[in-house]
């Protein structure tokens, strides 16, 4: 199994990251809470991953930190959560925000995250409740420090958030909506989350 791997950022975009050890390119998965605490290409990265092996495929996740990684790991063993819908949650709130809406049973928040309904955030709240404790202290706050290197933030951030499961007519509403002349990829998506979040 591959815990850890130490390189070079190759690229990012979003969700993909490419990671060159020892002359190998790994492509992993990243949540945005990730992502937006990167550095730019062509820096030493160091993440903590997550190696998944299913019947037709094998794919790889990266996180910076150990408390994302564990929320990762929990919320696939609730019921209907698979790796699609909890980088969704780890890109649409922090692990301390996530801990609390669990611990204060807050299931109308929760399905503002794409891919969550009622039922799903109900059963988060019962089954993770106890799994929780400590996420929210566990994680110093993030910036957005990432340095976008796309020709069209906008244009990035649009596919990113469609792969995190928001709807096309949602996206480009969102985008629109806080993008600004100068905005990186990552900062568009972090304002278009929260501001989806919010509404």
């Amino acid at each position: 199994m591959i815990g850890r791997l130490r390189g070079v950022l190759i690229s990012k975009q979003p969700p993909w990251l490419l990671v060159e050890v020892g002359g190998v390119g790994y492509e992993l998965e990243a949540p945005m809470s990730t992502i937006y605490d990167l550095p730019g290409t062509g820096k030493e990265v160091v993440l903590l991953t997550h190696y998944a092996v299913k019947e037709d495929s094998v794919a790889l996740y990266g996180f910076l930190h150990e408390a994302e990684r564990t929320l990762f790991r929990n919320l696939q063993k609730v019921s209907g959560i698979g790796a699609k819908i909890a980088l969704a949650v780890l890109s649409g709130v922090s692990t301390q925000d996530f801990a609390r809406l669990v611990q204060t049973g807050d299931v109308v928040a929760l399905t503002k995250i794409p891919g969550i309904g009622k039922k799903t955030a109900e059963r988060m709240v019962i089954e993770l409740r106890d799994r929780v404790d400590g996420l929210a202290t566990a994680l110093p706050g993030s910036g957005a420090r990432g340095n976008g290197v796309a020709l069209d933030p906008a244009g990035e951030a649009t596919v990113a958030l469609q792969q995190l499961g928001y709807k096309p007519a949602e996206v480009a509403r969102l985008v629109q909506k806080v993008a600004s002349d100068g905005d990186t990829a990552e900062s568009i998506i972090r304002k278009a989350l929260r501001a989806a979040l919010g509404s």
